[in-house]
């Protein structure tokens, strides 16, 4: 065997093994990409039976909680009834949203239509969309919109929403606003 031989040899091997571990690496981006949907799925299970994410413990104590948020945030909305009732302020960033809700209102999860709209028919009908998106090859999944609910007990406090792009701002602002109005409209109500 000459010298160019072996060297067209060991070359024929080393686009053997590329291609091996290609197909392993595409392997465990599919199985990661899978772990990450249980994970989110798990997650939004909690949240819905009344548990909070680690994440909700994480949050700074020594902020309060009327402190704007850090700088990525370029918009702030502020959401009030038709008759200038203060809800919540929208901090809008270039991919997310945070949804800061009045400290004088209890607006308490359980309360529709909180759970049954905004967060089933709008948050996660987007989700399911991205993730359908996702697994078409349409966009990546760490581009998958996501939520986190954070609550003392019952009463919902903020609402973060990651890789929200710039055309479901609009959707959000409003069904938030929608959800908030009718939850008050709820609670103000006589009985």
């Amino acid at each position: 065997m000459t010298a160019e031989e072996k060297d067209e040899e060991k070359i024929k091997k080393m686009a053997e093994f590329r291609a091996v571990l290609e197909k392993r690496v595409k392997e465990l981006e599919t199985e990661l990409e899978g772990l990450k949907a249980m994970l989110e799925f798990a997650n939004d299970t909690l949240l819905r039976k009344g548990f909070k994410k680690a994440e909700v413990a994480k949050t700074p104590s020594a902020l309060p909680e009327t402190a704007p948020p850090a700088v990525e945030y370029e918009e702030t909305v502020p959401l009030n009834t038709p008759d200038g009732e203060f809800l919540a302020n929208v901090y809008v960033g270039k991919d997310s949203m945070r949804v800061m809700l009045a400290e004088d209102k209890n607006f308490n999860v359980n309360t529709p239509p909180f759970m049954q709209f905004l967060v089933e028919r709008v948050l996660a009908k987007m989700q399911e969309r991205d993730r359908e998106s996702a697994t078409a090859g349409e966009m990546t999944s760490d581009k998958i919109i996501s939520y986190n609910i954070m609550r003392e007990g019952d009463t919902i406090r903020e609402i973060t929403i990651r890789n929200v792009g710039p055309e479901r701002v609009r959707e959000l602002k409003s069904s938030i606003r929608w959800t908030l109005e009718k939850m008050y409209e709820k609670m103000t109500q006589p009985e």
